[in-house]
């Protein structure tokens, strides 16, 4: 067993080597494609912060709207063709980090997007290479539902609950920052639902077996 992981951990260096080195050569957005490559890469740890810098300016508001949409393509596509949970895992955390950090047009393609194209419907997504990797495949499975409800919440509220909050309040005052709490009894009946559902996913994502004290599932869950 042990010989074999090792030589799943070679092989996906190799992967990622070779996916960077077409990069250089044939990309038209050799930057871009080799950060989402090693944000994203086999290797059992969050993605560098490095990397993930690299991606949210290349999807800031300054960057043309093609640029954006080139990189939402590449996640996308990313996420679509690994059967290894690893960078499965990872590319969903860097997709987190841009809705959460991101610039605001991001969501708004990205939503567009989605609507076009499942392109977080990971429902047959299966690693069954270690028991391990089984595991952690279902957790997969499940963070990439509650991105989903969380992109579903955003389309219904028009803003994000993670992102756009009011400022914390001084001490002394009383605790309510986050812009649910001023919304008016009919707004807050009609949002309610949405909010009740994005809550359910959150409480879905506790890991189970093997997944649970894994350090990159721990990592996505302290987002």
């Amino acid at each position: 067993m042990a010989t074999m992981q090792t030589w799943r951990k070679a092989y996906g260096a190799i992967k990622d080597q070779t996916k960077v080195g077409l990069a250089q050569i044939n990309s038209d957005y050799k930057d871009l494609d080799i950060a989402i490559v090693k944000a994203t890469n086999h290797v059992e740890c969050p993605p560098k912060e490095r990397h993930l810098r690299k991606i949210m300016v290349a999807t800031s508001a300054v960057r043309p709207r093609a640029d954006v949409a080139y990189c939402i393509i590449a996640l996308a596509r990313r996420l679509g063709k690994t059967r290894n949970w690893t960078v499965a895992l990872k590319t969903l955390i860097v997709l987190h980090r841009i809705l959460r950090e991101g610039d605001p047009t991001f969501r708004e393609e990205f939503l567009n997007f989605t609507q076009r194209a499942r392109a977080l419907d990971q429902s047959n997504f299966k690693d069954d290479s270690s028991p391990i990797a089984w595991d952690c495949s279902a957790w997969v499975r499940t963070y990439a539902i509650f991105l989903e409800e969380r992109l579903e919440c955003f389309k219904i509220l028009r803003y994000d609950i993670e992102s756009e909050r009011l400022p914390r309040p001084a001490q002394g005052q009383d605790k309510g920052y986050s812009r649910t709490r001023d919304l008016d009894s009919d707004d807050l009946l009609e949002q309610l639902p949405a909010l009740q559902q994005l809550l359910y996913r959150l409480v879905g994502c506790r890991p189970e077996g093997a997944a649970a004290g894994n350090y990159v599932i721990q990592y996505a869950l302290a987002l």
